[in-house]
Order: C-alpha cells, then structure tokens, then sequence
C-alpha cells in the first residue's frame, strides 16, 4: 500500500503550505495517521499526528501553534497545513499510516516511528529566508 503525499514547494519565511496525503486502494479513515520529515543531513523526526477519530491530535515542540493536522475520513485524506514557514522547516515531509484500525494507545506512542506500518513517498518543503 503507497501513501500519496503531495503539496510540497519552495516559498519564503513567513509563508503557508498545505500538504495532502492520500491513499488510493485502501482506507485508513479508521487508522493513525502521522507526518513525519527529515532534514538534509538529519534523521527523520515526528512532526504531527492524529488519532483514528481525529479528536486528538499531537505535535511537536518546533511547530505547535504554527501547524495544524486534520483529515477527511470521507475522502480518506490526511492534511497538514503549515504556517509561519520557517527555513528550519526545509524537509522531505512523509505521512504515515497505522495498520490497525480503531485503536487508541498511550500518548507517547503517537510520536513514535515505530507505530506506523505504512509510509507516503514524500514530499519536499524548501523554506528560504
């Protein structure tokens, strides 16, 4: 199964983008679902997720306040819109997708690699000053 990240650019400081990621042959409206991305150089790191239902959402530190990740269970997209672009936020960003379907874990699962079965090809975000 391929997840279809799309939406990346390159933009100045200050702008938004909004990343799309579906996945055409299988529905994860019922599954987490998770970006992640890596930097040049850098290993990948865990930027935002959501659970199945989307009531509850995560985030890291460098981007809380300045990203929002939702989905459409009815389009069985996932989103990440992305202001205040800044040039530390210069990756490839991957969606990510649980295989397991309605299920919950404890809130520090939600940022681990380790939970998600399915990765998107990437999209790249360049953010110069």
């Amino acid at each position: 199964v391929q997840l279809q990240a799309s939406g990346g650019g390159s933009v100045q400081a200050g702008d938004s983008l909004r990343l799309s990621c579906a996945a055409p042959g299988r529905t994860f409206s019922t599954s987490v679902m998770g970006w992640f991305r890596q930097a040049p150089g850098k290993a990948r790191e865990f930027v935002a997720s959501t659970s199945y239902t989307g009531s509850r959402t995560f985030y890291a530190d460098s981007v809380k306040g300045r990203f929002t990740i939702s989905r459409d269970s009815s389009e069985n997209t996932l989103y990440l819109q992305m202001n205040s672009l800044q040039p530390e936020d210069t990756a490839v960003y991957y969606c990510a997708a649980d295989s397991r379907q309605r299920t919950t874990y404890t809130d520090s699962a939600y940022y681990g690699s380790w939970l998600y079965d399915f990765w998107g090809q990437g999209t790249l975000v360049t953010v110069s000053s």
